[in-house]
């Protein structure tokens, strides 16, 4: 399985912010869509990843305050991309090794979507369901062993 698979079930919805937007407008997004992250988009390229973790970090540097600074302050300012093509297995890898929640999918310079650690585990238990379905019904099909010599 591909990130394109995940994405073609996912949807192409995206939430870009600008990295001289507000943390505190930024948070309110994030919070106002239930989402765990904004992609950080600065004249059409990839400048940042903005997750609950940078913003959780903010508050804490501020002493308990959002504060008023910009996104461009709190990001991610080289975060961690995938493509289309990436394999399943190794996006997994990528998010365990880099303690990564959520990956950009690039396409050259073309954000094509976001997979998060969610996306990822719902492909997996999606695709070991379909499995467990398949097998199940392989056994459940399963030819007698009527006139088979050797066979009870």
């Amino acid at each position: 399985m591909k990130v394109s698979d995940i994405l073609r079930v996912k949807g192409n919805t995206l939430y870009t912010v600008k990295p001289d937007e507000r943390l505190a407008q930024a948070a309110a997004v994030m919070a106002e869509k239930d989402i765990g992250s904004l992609v950080v988009m600065d004249l059409g390229d990839l400048v940042g990843m903005l997750t609950f973790r940078e913003v959780i970090q903010t508050v804490v540097r501020n002493g308990g305050q959002i504060g008023t600074g910009s996104v461009r302050a709190a990001m991610d300012d080289a975060p961690l991309t995938c493509t289309m093509g990436t394999e399943l297995d190794e996006v997994r890898r990528m998010m365990l090794e880099h303690h990564a929640r959520y990956l950009p999918v690039m396409d050259r310079k073309m954000l094509m979507g976001v997979v998060s650690f969610y996306d990822v585990a719902k492909a997996v238990v999606d695709a070991q369901n379909f499995e467990n379905k398949m097998l199940k019904a392989y056994i459940r099909d399963w030819p007698d062993n009527d006139g088979i010599p050797g066979t009870p």
